[in-house]
């Protein structure tokens, strides 16, 4: 199990439900990075990531391949890759794609405050 402010990564559709269930529970800000391996944005963007989960532990912060659990990507209508999707309570508030650093960082901030 990871620690607070870290990026969990969620390999199996298990890994993936438990933590959306536990985000949902918890009422708190839920980010799923939707990511690939061959994608180059998304290893760029993926230090930027880890360095706002560490600033933000208040934020819940997932990594789902979507190679790897596609179902998962498809029920969130994932088509670019990286797509950051906002939960909270299990239903998507927001959503950025691409590797865009700053609008990434001010949609955390928006609804990790909402939070409070």
């Amino acid at each position: 199990m990871a620690e607070e402010g870290q990026v969990i990564g969620c390999h199996t559709l298990e890994s993936w439900n438990e933590h959306f269930q536990k985000g949902k529970d918890s009422k708190q800000l839920v980010v799923v990075d939707f990511t690939a391996s061959w994608c180059g944005p998304c290893r760029i963007i993926s230090p930027i990531l880890a360095d706002l989960a560490k600033r933000t532990p208040e934020v819940l912060f997932l990594k789902v391949d979507v190679d790897e659990l596609k179902t998962v990507a498809e029920k969130w209508n994932v088509e670019a890759m990286p797509t950051f999707l906002f939960l909270k309570e299990g239903k998507a508030v927001d959503k950025v794609v691409g590797a865009r650093k700053e609008e990434l960082q001010l949609t955390v901030a928006k609804h990790a405050t909402a939070v409070a």
